[in-house]
């Protein structure tokens, strides 16, 4: 009898979350860089850190179309 791996039942979906969690990454990584060199925000600084980081995909996409102040 062969033991079925919790793993089975995600394997077909690992193509579309794969992307996706990459993408989350590169953006949360892009978004904190340019959260410490930014002078300036719209608002506090350690808002928008905690944003980008709980905010999973919304949160780094919210901070570099809101909280950036040119």
């Amino acid at each position: 009898m062969d033991a079925i791996s919790p793993f089975d039942a995600i394997r077909p979906w690992l193509p579309f979350i794969v992307p996706i969690v990459v993408l989350q990454l590169i953006l949360m990584v892009v978004a904190l860089l340019d959260l410490v060199r930014r002078e300036r925000t719209r608002g506090p600084k350690w808002m928008w850190a905690l944003i980008i980081v709980a905010g999973e995909l919304l949160g780094p996409i919210a901070y570099l179309v809101f909280g950036r102040e040119e």
